[in-house]
């Protein structure tokens, strides 16, 4: 099952049109979910009770909506009203999901900001593969890019860009960024050190190659720093994949340094990808 949460913003609606993709692409069932305040689910008398069938009123536009969109995409759809906190609840409703699909930017975002709360507490402590909908290509390259540091989180990462990459009948590039911190930015580093990084990468991605043979896959080793390496790479690509947890990782955090960077800074769809111990 997949869940996308919707709350009738134009990103919400991309968030949709993916999910629905995605869906159809695994066979499985998706459900919309749009999140209220608590109160608006509970009987209500006073002043505040129209305000209450208000937002149920424009809450069930949002699902319909929705739904048609999904429908027309090919998707088996239900919808769901949830109560409470849009980010709990969010990750509450998709618990037992395989995937949770939400909109970089909802009605609550500021303007200039390329994340809102929402898209970013989800991210952060949704234990379930979460993907934020940013501007999708208009024209699909057939290709998807993932992040790897050959960490165990980078590993998951790989298999489920495997896994979308064959569903999709599209390339995979996967990516590690190779550099040495100097006093004027990262430069590269030697030769040898570059061919060693090479061989371990082509090493690393032996294992989940053979159980998808049928992906083309570009072995990419670039100098610079991971963020901006992801993102100049990732620009017009289907979706970028990285793992929550790699090598930079403080202990007890869900989501690594690189994987929280490139929530603001991914030109496109981003997929992130939770580490099974979270």
């Amino acid at each position: 099952m997949i869940v996308a949460g919707v709350d009738g913003s134009p990103t919400g609606l991309l968030s949709v049109d993916w999910a629905a993709k995605e869906a159809v692409l695994r066979g499985v069932s998706l459900t919309v979910a749009h999140v209220v305040p608590d109160w608006v689910c509970r009987p209500i008398s006073g002043r505040y009770a129209e305000v209450g069938k208000w937002m149920r009123d424009g809450a069930k536009e949002v699902l319909a909506a929705a739904e048609r969109r999904a429908r027309e995409l090919g998707a088996e759809v239900t919808t769901e009203l949830v109560p409470g906190d849009p980010r709990a609840a969010l990750i509450k409703t998709a618990e037992q999901a395989d995937l949770l699909v939400v909109g970089s930017r909802g009605l609550g975002g500021v303007r200039g900001l390329l994340l809102g709360s929402v898209a970013h507490g989800v991210a952060a402590h949704a234990r379930t593969d979460v993907v934020l909908v940013r501007d999708p290509p208009a024209v699909p390259r057939g290709e998807l890019v993932v992040g790897v540091d050959r960490s165990e989180g980078s590993l998951r990462a790989l298999k489920f860009a495997f896994a979308e990459a064959e569903l999709r009948g599209a390339r995979l590039r996967a990516v590690e960024a190779f550099a040495w911190p100097r006093p004027s930015g990262f430069g590269p580093a030697d030769p040898e050190a570059e061919r060693e990084t090479r061989e371990a990468l082509r090493t690393f991605l032996a294992i989940p190659r053979q159980c998808h043979p049928g992906v083309e896959v570009i072995e990419d080793v670039v100098h610079g720093h991971p963020v901006e390496v992801l993102r100049e790479v990732a620009a017009g690509a289907d979706l970028l994949v990285v793992g929550s947890r790699g090598h930079g990782t403080l202990k007890g955090m869900l989501i690594g340094s690189v994987s929280q960077a490139m929530l603001h800074h991914a030109p496109g769809p981003l997929a992130i990808v939770k580490a099974t111990s979270a």
